[in-house]
């Protein structure tokens, strides 16, 4: 038997030692749509809570699209071109739209990874491709403050000024904000810095309800819904895909209601009730794009913590061929390394505003806490390797025997997909 853990860009073939009992955990098949650009030019015409975009873009001067960075595998080039086009429909001028690349503090995406990103020629070609920069103070709108929890809320003004905003995305399990997608493409995606760093603080990312699939009492959650509010309303386009990155659901409408519907078909297949616990779990980062970075690894990490048995063994497998990360997250990497989790954590509490990436830093000590997170890449040097805090394995299957051995237990669960699977523990 052989198990392939999604890696870079293909997998990783894991043979389970002898005596391993697995337990591999996917999701159930999802309803591939056969006629994938069909179902966009449907969503475009019958959409969630709001007439069609031609009737709503009708008379508009311009319009502002969002989309996700190159961490996200959002099929772009399946339906930018389509809104593009009923845009143009619409009467919008062609100089008046424009797409913008929502990097929150990520780098900007350039060069063929922006042609990779957008993944139409005629996108490029046709209308203004921009990344957003959270740093640059100018390009940003003073909105106010959340009423809630006071949060300063920035945007940046291309998305704010525009007569016709536009979020795109896919929606997949978020281990901070529940789920992608939606509201989380304008906050953080377009926000300044300054708003980032608020809700990213430590308090935000110690609440309970900061997690995976979680909505309700989600304290991100209900900041991004009260920036929308106070933005004025946006419209979106929403996208699942399967295992295969094939388009298994799409939809468009009012930000709020059109995301809730997509959340609540994702959810159908993305959480997977398991009966027990395991001591040793075995998943991966996702495969590319998420599993580039380190960074984005940590993602990897938290998502299966609910089956993983207290004092078990953690094995990630990630390309990392893109390094660490930023300059910002080795720094917290760094402080970790020299504090040690305890010190790390207090550190950060009571912060206002969090140092760039250290939320990641932060995330990376739930699975730290709950046993051993052991990290198989071919993309780090010895360096780096040494910066992620976490023991780097070389032999998938010796480190699973080796986990078996030292807890007596045979039963090994198996998620390859990573985190767009979301094991729930269901005695």
């Amino acid at each position: 038997m052989t198990i392939d853990l999604l890696y870079g860009r293909g997998s990783v073939p894991v043979s389970p030692p002898v005596g391993c009992v697995p337990t591999v955990i996917q999701k159930r098949a999802m309803p591939v749509l056969p006629a994938p650009r069909g179902a966009v030019e449907a969503a475009l015409a019958a959409p969630v809570g709001t007439p069609p975009l031609r009737e709503l873009a009708r008379g508009k001067r311009s319009a502002c699209v969002l989309i996700c960075d190159v961490t996200r595998p959002v099929p772009n080039g399946l339906f930018l071109a389509a809104l593009i086009r009923s845009l143009l429909d619409a009467g919008v001028p062609r100089p008046g739209i424009r797409v913008l690349v929502a990097t929150g503090l990520h780098r900007p995406n350039e060069g063929r990874e922006l042609a990779e990103v957008v993944g139409d020629p005629w996108v490029l070609e046709t209308v203004k491709v921009e990344n957003h920069v959270a740093t640059a103070d100018a390009d940003h709108v003073l909105i106010g403050r959340t009423p809630a929890r006071g949060t300063v809320v920035r945007l940046d003004r291309r998305f704010v000024e525009a007569e016709v905003r536009i979020a795109t995305g896919l929606v997949e399990p978020h281990f901070m904000a529940g789920w992608s997608g939606g509201r989380k493409v304008i906050a953080p995606g377009v926000a300044h810095a300054e708003t980032i760093t608020t809700f990213h603080n430590a308090a935000f990312m110690a609440h309970p309800r900061a997690a995976n699939c979680v909505l309700d009492g989600n304290p991100l959650h209900e900041e991004q819904l009260a920036i929308v509010e106070m933005l004025g309303g946006a419209l979106a386009l929403n996208t699942v895909i399967d295992e295969a990155r094939r388009l298994a659901f799409v939809n468009f409408g009012e930000i709020a209601r059109s995301h809730a519907a997509a959340v609540a078909f994702a959810r159908a297949y993305a959480e997977v009730p398991v009966a027990r616990r395991f001591s040793t779990v075995v998943t991966s980062a996702a495969g590319h794009p998420l599993d580039q970075t380190y960074y984005q690894t940590v993602k990897g990490m938290v998502g299966p913590l609910d089956i993983l048995a207290p004092g078990g063994d953690l094995i990630v497998a990630s390309a990392c061929g893109g390094g660490l990360g930023s300059a910002h997250y080795i720094a917290a990497q760094r402080r970790l390394l020299a504090l040690g989790a305890d010190g790390f954590a207090a550190s950060i509490a009571g912060k206002r505003h969090a140092a760039i990436d250290e939320w990641q830093t932060q995330m990376q000590l739930k699975p730290m806490r709950v046993g051993r997170v052991r990290l198989y890449t071919d993309g780090l040097g010895e360096a780096d390797a040494a910066l992620t805090g976490v023991e780097r394995v070389g032999d998938l299957t010796a480190a699973i025997a080796e986990s078996m051995a030292r807890h007596r237990d045979p039963h090994v669960a198996f998620v390859p997909e990573g985190p767009y699977v979301v094991p729930v523990h269901v005695p």
